[in-house]
């Protein structure tokens, strides 16, 4: 019999600001944590603008010598996870240490260190690439990080599905305490690469908006004049702990994870399967494997990343839901963090947890012209006090990756 999993833990970095009630009070208010690019030059680029995290001071998480010998996305990983597992109030003892799991994903990894020794090693030779070059940019170093942070010896894994990764990981996180393989895991996704290369690789790619003269207005999910996604950065990770664990500790409970399912489209390496089959699909077994019905799904965080995919999504959600499509209430809360990769799938499971457990329902804000393609209730700029049952969560990744979770209000 599988075991019953809660949600007890949130840490979050984000483009709205770090920590939950700062991303959240900035989600339900609409505010946009898009802006000019600082991270580098973007003079020479069609592209200035991003997601980027402002005020982050990693040495508030390690020491000054830590800092050195980890990239970003690293680093974000290492403060969201010790964050997340302090708001659980679970404490990782010599006995229990074993029982406890690391699965901390992450899209493209350490790219803004690969470019920087790049440059230093056609610079300056051979020599001068630190000795802390590779555990900076593979990818399993996030999660290797938190666990040495937090003393974690449990499964220790790291998932990369593009911008599947954090619900990957979440998912398949929550399945090891359901069959036994461990009790506690703190999971997510991380990403920090707005380099020069990255950006201008999306951009050669077609997927960037270019609405240089409006940032806070590019991200447009489902409305009609959008074109194309913002690139963001951040973590988002959660505290998964077996119920009867987080009962008898007292624990605050988020919410339940009541089901999961992964599958993939088999059709094209950044383009969506058409009408969204593989999505509609992968929607279709998270219901199957929480044991629910259509009708049970009152909101949905969708992937909704601004652009022409989103009318995409919209089809596959009418599919799987029928009439209740349009009953439902849908939002992308990437209109105001941009499009985190790899970290995306985090902070949305985070995004939709806190509206299960506080009655609001994030919008979609720049929602001003319709498109006759996206015709569902997309919360449109303001916030709605809701009180939900379920929420539904939705990654869809390049390579034709797809991933659902389902969180339910908790019940004994």
């Amino acid at each position: 019999m599988k075991r019953r999993v809660v949600v007890t833990g949130m840490g979050i970095i984000s483009p709205l600001g770090i920590g939950v009630e700062d991303n959240w009070s900035a989600v339900c208010n609409g505010n946009s944590g898009i802006g000019p690019i600082t991270r580098f030059d973007s003079e020479p680029f069609p592209v200035k603008f991003a997601g980027e995290v402002k005020d982050f001071d990693p040495e508030k998480f390690m020491s000054h010598k830590e800092v050195k010998k980890m990239d970003r996305f690293i680093h974000f990983a290492v403060a969201a996870g010790q964050s997340a597992l302090e708001d659980s109030g679970y404490e990782i003892t010599d006995e229990n240490a074993e029982r406890v799991g690391v699965q901390v994903g992450v899209g493209l990894g350490g790219l803004p260190a690969i470019e920087k020794y790049h440059d230093t090693y056609n610079e300056r030779g051979v020599r001068k690439i630190t000795p802390f070059f590779i555990p900076m940019v593979i990818a399993n170093l996030a999660s290797g990080q938190v666990s040495i942070h937090t003393g974690a010896k449990g499964p220790n894994t790291c998932v990369v599905t593009a911008c599947a990764t954090g619900t990957h990981s979440i998912g398949d996180a929550a399945r090891l305490i359901q069959y036994g393989d461990a009790d506690v895991m703190i999971a997510g996704g991380t990403e920090s690469v707005i380099t020069p290369l990255c950006v201008g690789g999306f951009h050669a790619a077609k997927a960037l908006s270019t609405r240089n003269d409006d940032p806070q207005g590019a991200s447009r999910p489902f409305d009609k004049d959008r074109d194309g996604f913002v690139i963001g950065e951040g973590c988002g990770v959660v505290v998964l702990e077996e119920y009867e664990s987080a009962k008898k500790r007292g624990a605050k409970i988020y919410g339940e994870f009541a089901g999961y399912a992964l599958n993939g489209d088999a059709y094209h390496i950044t383009s969506t399967s058409p009408n969204g089959e593989g999505a509609a699909r992968c929607m279709n077994l998270a219901l199957n494997n929480a044991g629910i019905n259509k009708e049970d799904i009152d909101y949905i965080n969708a992937h909704g990343t601004s652009t022409g995919a989103d009318s995409t999504e919209t089809q596959a959600i009418k599919t799987v839901f029928g009439d209740h499509a349009y009953k439902l209430v849908v939002s992308s809360t990437k209109s105001m963090t941009g499009h985190l990769l790899g970290a995306a799938g985090g902070i949305e499971a985070i995004y939709s947890l806190l509206a299960l457990s506080r009655g609001v329902l994030p919008p979609t804000i720049n929602y001003t012209t319709p498109d006759p393609e996206c015709d569902l209730d997309y919360i449109p700029n303001n916030a709605r006090e809701e009180k939900i049952k379920m929420a539904l969560s939705n990654s869809f990744g390049f390579g034709g990756t797809n991933a659902v979770l389902v969180f339910k209000q908790m019940s004994n």
